[in-house]
């Protein structure tokens, strides 16, 4: 029996694997390459009251690749969670392929009328936890609303980027820009964003975080 057909076969299944490892390889390298954002959150990054994909990890990650950026966004958000909270968990709830962490906690804080002082103290070893393992960290921003009282809005206001300055990190002023008091943009309990809302915020923080991820390179 003629052996020849067979030998044909044989080689062209082998170079057939060959090449669907080389391109099976070639995707492992380019998803490798791919950063990781980490959002270290409450629930808004949790995505409360929302599908997944309408969170603002996948929001955001629409966002990113609009102007051109890839990178895969991973949530790290608890509902409920203050600073404090955010910096019990920080070093397990961050992972080690972290390319950036954008760190958005502040408002349980001020919903809890934590002192900003504790608060300040929270976020800055958070920040400080993450610069130890040479973490670039982008501080997302709370405003607290006048009506809370003056002194203390003025004073919580000033923790963002007062941190942000003294640890030498990155700074968006107020994750809510835009979108806060706008009862078409959030849901029914005035403080959680709705899917609309929640791409406003994605489409403004994508470009700082663009820059951020840039700065690292």
């Amino acid at each position: 029996m003629d052996s020849t057909p067979r030998l044909i076969l044989t080689r062209r299944a082998g170079l057939a694997a060959l090449v669907a490892g080389l391109i099976g390889g070639q995707g492992a390298r380019a998803a490798a390459r791919i950063p990781v954002i980490t959002l270290l959150g409450d629930s808004i990054t949790a995505g409360y009251g929302l599908a997944a994909a309408d969170a603002l990890p996948a929001q955001l990650q629409a966002a990113l690749a609009h102007i051109g950026v890839q990178a895969q966004v991973r949530g790290a958000g608890v509902s409920g969670d203050t600073t404090a909270d955010g910096l019990a968990r920080v070093d397990f709830s961050v992972q080690a392929d972290s390319a950036l962490v954008l760190v958005e906690l502040g408002g349980n804080d001020l919903l809890q009328g934590i002192e900003p002082a504790a608060v300040k103290t929270s976020l800055t070893a958070i920040v400080q936890r993450l610069k130890a393992r040479h973490l670039p960290v982008v501080i997302a921003g709370m405003r607290a609303p006048p009506k809370i009282g003056a002194d203390y809005a003025r004073a919580f206001d000033a923790v963002f980027p007062a941190v942000a300055h003294a640890q030498g990190v990155g700074l968006y002023p107020f994750l809510l820009e835009g979108v806060a008091g706008d009862r078409s943009l959030n849901q029914g309990d005035g403080v959680h964003p709705n899917p609309a809302g929640v791409k406003i915020i994605a489409r403004r923080l994508a470009p700082v975080l663009a820059r951020a991820l840039k700065a690292r390179a």
